[in-house]
């Protein structure tokens, strides 16, 4: 098995009253999930915490291919749950983001929607967005009209144009390759891009070691002021 190291943390920041993110760490089945819901109090952590709890009934002891089929369901199933509880609440729209991150055999595999990211940095040097967020303004960034950091701070940065439990058919992006020792992954909700650059991001990854690296980007999102939840996942492989 592929050894690896992580931190993780998620604070409900300075301005909201509820963490309406939730996370999961599975360092034994080695799975991990960011997921950032939305729809109010009791909705948006409704939402999360339904992503993370079907995730983390997945069978531990499926072979690789099989646990990559299982968390495509498992999300799947969490998208009925959370269309349940919004029709079940008078049609009031719940939702939630994901990222997830799962390792085997030598490769990685994350599925997303919304725009909770995933980013690699790779043998200590520049930092890689491996996602690609499903939002209003991802449209402007791929189109070449501004840069991601620049896309944090546009009046639409928070429209976002998928998510579970929205949408009548959920609709995963995948994204898979291979493991190399010195790889670190970032699994993180927006509460943390608002206020970390690409630049940042890369700094701190490069530098920061895995006892307090989530900690360390977390206080960097409360600094610039913590508007949002804050989720953040560092994995490191060894």
């Amino acid at each position: 098995m592929t050894q690896i190291r992580y931190s993780a943390t998620t604070h409900v920041g300075h301005k909201r009253k509820v963490n309406e993110d939730s996370i999961l760490a599975l360092p034994d089945q080695q799975i991990w999930v960011v997921a950032d819901g939305m729809g109010g109090h009791a909705g948006g952590d409704f939402a999360s915490q339904s992503v993370v709890d079907s995730v983390a009934m997945i069978d531990p002891t499926l072979a690789p291919v099989e646990l990559l089929r299982a968390q495509r369901e498992t999300l799947n199933r969490a998208h009925e749950m959370i269309q349940a509880e919004s029709q079940a609440r008078g049609g009031i729209t719940i939702g939630s983001t994901v990222v997830t991150f799962a390792i085997a055999e030598g490769h990685f595999a994350a599925f997303w929607a919304g725009d909770s990211r995933l980013y690699r940095l790779q043998g200590g040097n520049s930092i890689e967005m491996l996602t690609t967020d499903h939002s209003v303004v991802a449209d402007f960034v791929m189109a070449g009209e501004m840069s991601w950091d620049e896309a944090e701070h546009h009046p639409q940065s928070n429209a976002i144009t998928r998510a579970i439990g929205v949408s009548e058919v959920l609709e995963l992006d995948k994204i898979r390759g291979e493991i190399f020792p010195g790889d670190r992954f970032l699994l993180c909700s927006d509460g943390l891009t608002k206020y970390a650059t690409f630049s940042i991001l890369e700094r701190v990854l490069s530098k920061e070691p895995i006892e307090t690296i989530a900690e360390t980007l977390q206080q960097i999102a409360l600094d610039g002021g913590g508007a949002d939840n804050i989720s953040i996942i560092v994995i490191d492989i060894i």
